[in-house]
């Protein structure tokens, strides 16, 4: 189907458009052939659709497919004018086996833009090469990480526990936020020393790592306290919960703020797997990161 689809896409360029790449969206030639189509071979040919596998053509002048990816997919890919991203977003996708709306979302969320601030030049195309592989513990890590699937009312007052349950409730929608390989193991997961409660808001288990992920959530800035507390977590772990084959958990302190200087001298010395990131409960401003990644971009 993608190939007949492809296949479209070129005859209305090459013949119908006489190689002329842009034509106007609903113009009589697309509605013409629609109406053509769908009385010849019925449904699969509305004018949205035939536009659709034009894009197809211009964006894969030479046809290739992950073997991965439905049309679906393509649908969303070929809106996507930057060949860097378009090219993340599609590995990504094959990587992560997304639905065509989990691709919406990361989508929506500026996953690329996320990831690519976060490196230089080099990282970017990589990205765009290859997508988000996970190989070490901070590549686990998003920062910020986005929870706009909570739908929380602007201006938002929300307490920790709050936080917790909705964040629990919508578990596969942040499953997703948070990347592939994680599986969730509890809430509020307790654990005693020196005849003292403790309690780790979320645990997951990642499978590709093989370790614990343990998350604690701040909804103020997270301070030295927060790291000192998470690092006791992550010692107990390694000695209480790990069982052969595992390997160091990873801890996260989850902070709707932070100081990255704080963080820099507070986890100076301690367990390398220890980060502090930020969340934000609604989306990220495009203009602003798509400015950013042109200015890593220009660099030489």
């Amino acid at each position: 189907m993608l190939q007949l689809y492809w296949q479209i896409g070129q005859q209305i360029v090459e013949f119908e458009q006489k190689g002329k790449t842009r034509a106007a969206y609903k113009t009589k030639l697309f509605i013409q052939l629609s109406r053509d189509l769908v009385i010849q071979y019925g449904k699969g040919f509305s004018a949205s659709n035939l536009y659709n596998m034009r894009l197809f053509y211009q964006r894969y002048p030479i046809f290739q497919t992950s073997g991965k990816l439905m049309w679906g997919h393509y649908c969303e890919l070929v809106g996507i004018d930057d060949d860097l991203e378009r090219s993340f977003y599609e590995q990504q996708c094959a990587l992560e086996n997304w639905s065509v709306r989990e691709l919406q979302r990361q989508k929506s969320t500026m996953l690329f833009h996320r990831f690519a601030l976060s490196t230089d030049k080099k990282g970017v195309l990589a990205l765009a090469q290859e997508g988000k592989k996970t190989v070490l513990a901070a590549d686990v890590l998003r920062d910020p990480y986005i929870l706009e699937f909570l739908k929380v009312p602007e201006p938002y007052h929300i307490a920790e526990r709050d936080l917790e349950d909705k964040l629990v409730k919508h578990l596969k929608l942040f499953l997703l936020e948070l990347g592939k390989g994680f599986a969730f193991v509890g809430e509020q997961y307790k654990i005693t020393l020196g005849n003292q409660h403790h309690y780790v808001d979320l645990v997951f288990y990642h499978r590709i790592l093989k370790c614990f992920v343990l998350i604690d959530l701040k909804t103020g800035k997270a301070d030295h306290s927060d790291i000192g507390q998470m690092n006791m977590y992550m010692g107990y772990f390694a000695a209480e919960e790990n069982t052969e084959g595992d390997n160091p958990p990873i801890g996260i302190v989850l902070a709707q703020e932070k100081n990255d200087l704080v963080v820099k001298y507070a986890t100076s010395n301690l367990n390398s797997q220890l980060f502090v990131s930020k969340y934000q409960l609604y989306l990220p401003n495009e203009t602003e990161l798509r400015a950013e990644l042109e200015q890593i971009l220009l660099e030489k």
